[in-house]
């Protein structure tokens, strides 16, 4: 049976009064030597006259070896170390009888006293929300999971990479907001004391981008924290990262060209492959990737042409002739409906990668709508493994237009619509003024590396998840 983690401690604290009786309460400072080598101690072996240990820093393990015939004066120290103590050590490298490489120590520092026993194995910390609350441990203790951080870097710098490479600026916009906006989402609400205002955590960096386009930019990117106030899943935490660029004189044919080589050139340089593994399934993200309208879509998988049920009245009618069954509570509007109905019908089937193309209008409100067909707006998502992975569109650029749609959605938010996007009547403003043609896109960071490293959920992709407070 396992001692109690409380009387490990407790050795452990009566050691550390043992070492500043020793004169060893300060540690000698880092700089004090050229040390060959510092590291924790991760093992701990032998006794006597004789002690190995294994050190481990970010460049591997290495076996050292303390004689107590070559090191006296530090012995009374060397009895008191930890697995987990971090030390800097001078010696010799030379190799045991079994042929191991070792260094043997000819001096040493204790640097950090390790005060709380690492677990003994992976068994000794397996609760999945220990893992997330104590991920120092969970990075010790697990090398897989590091991987999986170490990848999520290197998808950030070759994103950056690919987009500056085409002329892209990269930009920094408010994450306090005066009026959220950019997305159908509720947000976090914080005060400001000295201006005595109400301001919100950002849900978007969208309409800031497009206020810099207008500005004269034509190509600017943000890899942003953005905040919704919403349920936490696997694929939903409420801080999450995420890649917005705004591309003036493109159009979404252009990007979505420009997403599946991007993508798949990154899915190749972080796996080796462009077939990704995930959940148990494998995706081949070789381009180019089909593209389905939204209507072909739902009128194939629940028989509804959306061309012909084209109102809220229309649609709920003829969801219930096919005896189709939606929770459509806080449901109100054409556009929340058919999102309803898609979520249910049709998503969920979508293995991918596929671009869903051409929504309708009413669907999002920031889109510009489609020449040929005014009912449909120029948009594209790429769904892979029924998840949403990112969402782009031609931008609306028609003030008129814009406030109109808004003025819809508070309509629509007044009769009870809980998601709804908001009128920001300086956005408008810097519409009237005039913004070329441009096409925008947004992704999800944390879900794309889940992707990519095969992992559940998202929490394995942030380093740091939200979580319910600690009893």
């Amino acid at each position: 049976m396992a001692e109690p983690i409380e009387n490990l401690q407790k050795i452990r604290l009566e050691k550390l009064l043992k070492l500043q009786k020793l004169g060893v309460a300060g540690f000698p400072a880092w700089e004090d030597k050229d040390w060959k080598l510092a590291g924790r101690i991760t093992a701990i072996r032998g006794h006597g006259g004789m002690i190995f240990a294994d050190l481990v820093n970010s460049s591997g393990k290495k076996q050292i070896s303390f004689k107590k015939d070559n090191l006296e004066k530090a012995w009374p120290v060397i009895e008191l170390l930890d697995i987990g103590d971090f030390i800097a050590i001078c010696g010799q490298d030379y190799k045991t009888q079994a042929g191991e490489p070792t260094v043997d120590v000819s001096d040493m520092a204790l640097l950090t006293k390790s005060l709380r026993p690492l677990p003994s194995t992976w068994y000794g910390f397996s609760d999945v929300e220990e893992r997330y609350r104590q991920r120092y441990v969970d990075l010790l203790m697990n090398p897989d999971v590091k991987k999986v951080f170490e990848a999520r870097s290197k998808v950030v710098t070759l994103l950056r990479q690919k987009l500056d490479e085409v002329g892209f600026l990269e930009v920094e916009t408010p994450v306090l907001q005066p009026l959220y906006g950019g997305a159908t989402a509720k947000p976090f609400t914080t005060h400001h004391e000295a201006l005595n205002v109400d301001l919100f955590l950002r849900i978007s960096d969208e309409l800031y981008l497009k206020r810099l386009i207008v500005g004269g930019f034509e190509k600017v990117y943000e890899i942003s924290k953005d905040f919704r106030n919403e349920g936490i899943d696997r694929q939903h935490n409420p801080e999450f990262t995420m890649l917005e660029f705004y591309w003036a004189y493109a159009n979404y044919d252009d990007l979505m060209k420009f997403t599946e080589k991007i993508l798949s050139e990154i899915a190749m340089e972080v796996t080796g492959s462009y077939k990704i593994a995930w959940e148990e399934k494998e995706y081949n993200l070789t381009p180019p990737w089909p593209r389905v309208t939204y209507r072909d879509l739902l009128l194939k998988d629940t028989g509804i042409d959306i061309n012909i049920e084209d109102t809220e009245a229309k649609l709920l009618k003829a969801i219930r002739n096919k005896d189709i069954h939606l929770k459509l509570e806080g449901v109100i509007g054409y556009g929340a409906l058919l999102d309803a109905l898609y979520k249910n019908a049709s998503r969920p089937k979508i293995s991918g990668p596929m671009f869903l193309t051409d929504h309708p209008a009413a669907l999002i409100p920031l889109a510009k709508r489609k020449a040929e067909d005014p009912s449909k707006s120029a948009t594209f998502q790429l769904l892979i493994a029924g998840y949403e992975m990112l969402k782009a569109y031609n931008e609306l650029n028609d003030p008129i237009d814009q406030k109109k749609r808004w003025e819809d959605e508070m309509d629509l938010a007044k009769k009870g619509l809980e998601e709804h996007e908001v009128l920001d009547e300086d956005y408008i403003r810097a519409l009237e003024y005039g913004m070329p043609p441009t096409a925008g896109w947004g992704m999800g960071i944390d879900r794309f590396v889940a992707m990519l490293t095969n992992q559940h959920t998202i929490k394995d992709t942030v380093l740091f998840p939200t979580m319910r407070p600690e009893k």
